[in-house]
């Protein structure tokens, strides 16, 4: 029984920091979902938000007390405010959501029918990348291809099927029993590591098709270089943390950018060719995805930048990670400041 007196089935933890421009959306999506709201509660745990965040999500307590509660992260991270979230959860079901994102109707029940009707511990869907602005919807079709993103089903449209890590996740309450809480050493990649932890002692993460929502992109090319330099760097953190958490995907842009280190001193000591060779072979790809998602000779251009732009970030934001990596990740400031 929760608090207040109703049976809850399914906890919705979402953890939120400076989202006043996508929380009305996305709670209006909960609104619609087609799982009876008396069996739900909605924890929101906010990262001491300088915007209107709290504020609206308050105005949507005062109309739901019974199913909408609020608390405080002072940590700031992803993984803290999951922690505080499933401390505070009572339902059989703890369903991790992100504010950056819109949920089709039947989102939760069919979390809750897939981890019902298979032996998966973690259960997730797949994401259609969107964005607000036209530049941003420029990043959404980069953010959704192969060449931009590698073999991640779930943001290319993959099938169904056992993955190594979903997007968000819903899991049974036992499961953090059995394998533990969200490390709260990290900053990103939280679900990559919990997931892992799943797999090596036998659990299975299960991604369904069936299991649909929108997530809201980075839209400005600032603020998307900075998610993918942060990106690349944690991933190089999380390996060192957590060894097998990661895929060979993540470490493809950081060999890019050391292939283009090495062909460059090669260029200039012997001969061009080398480095001639690929770029001109990344050159052809890029060419193709470009022309193959893009609206128009405008959108062909920016995409052609901005996959570059986007691996080179993301690699030598790796390179970073090796250089920075403290065994202590003692420095939480500097933490905070990439969430």
């Amino acid at each position: 029984m929760s608090e207040s007196g109703k049976e809850v089935a399914v906890s919705v933890v979402m953890p939120v920091y400076n989202e006043e421009k996508y929380i009305d959306r996305c709670i209006q999506s909960l609104l619609l979902q087609d799982y009876p709201k008396e069996a739900m509660e909605w924890i929101f745990v906010d990262g001491m938000s300088a915007d209107r965040t709290v504020e609206i999500i308050s105005g949507y307590a005062e109309r739901y007390p019974d199913l909408i509660s609020i608390y405080e992260n002072p940590n700031r991270t992803v993984p803290c405010a999951m922690n505080i979230g499933i401390s505070k959860a009572r339902g059989k079901y703890i369903i991790r959501l992100d504010a950056h994102a819109e949920y089709a109707p039947d989102y939760i029940s069919k979390c809750v029918y897939y981890l019902d009707t298979t032996d998966a511990e973690n259960v997730g869907g797949v994401a259609e990348t969107k964005a607000l602005t036209e530049f941003g919807c420029t990043i959404a079709k980069m953010l959704s291809t192969r060449f931009g993103v590698g073999n991640s089903c779930f943001r290319t449209g993959g099938g169904s099927g056992y993955v190594d890590t979903v997007p968000f996740g819903a899991f049974r309450r036992e499961v953090f029993e059995k394998y533990g809480n969200f490390d709260e050493r990290l900053t990103r990649n939280e679900d990559n590591e919990i997931n892992y932890r799943i797999r090596k002692k036998g659990g299975k993460i299960y991604l369904h098709s069936d299991i649909k929502f929108a997530y809201y992109c980075r839209e400005t090319l600032k603020s998307i270089c900075a998610m993918a330099f942060a990106n690349g760097k944690w991933n190089v953190i999380t390996m060192r943390i957590a060894p097998g958490a990661m895929r060979l995907r993540h470490f493809i842009p950081m060999m890019f950018v050391l292939s283009l280190i090495f062909f460059g001193f090669v260029s200039l000591l012997y001969q061009p060719m080398p480095l001639l060779a690929e770029l001109m072979l990344y050159l052809v790809l890029d060419v193709f995805f470009s022309a193959r998602v893009a609206s128009g000779v405008k959108e062909f251009f920016q995409l052609a930048g901005l996959y570059f732009i986007f691996h080179v970030s993301y690699g030598t934001g790796s390179l970073s990670g090796f250089l920075t990596f403290d065994r202590g990740l003692g420095n939480s400031k500097a933490k905070r400041a990439e969430t």
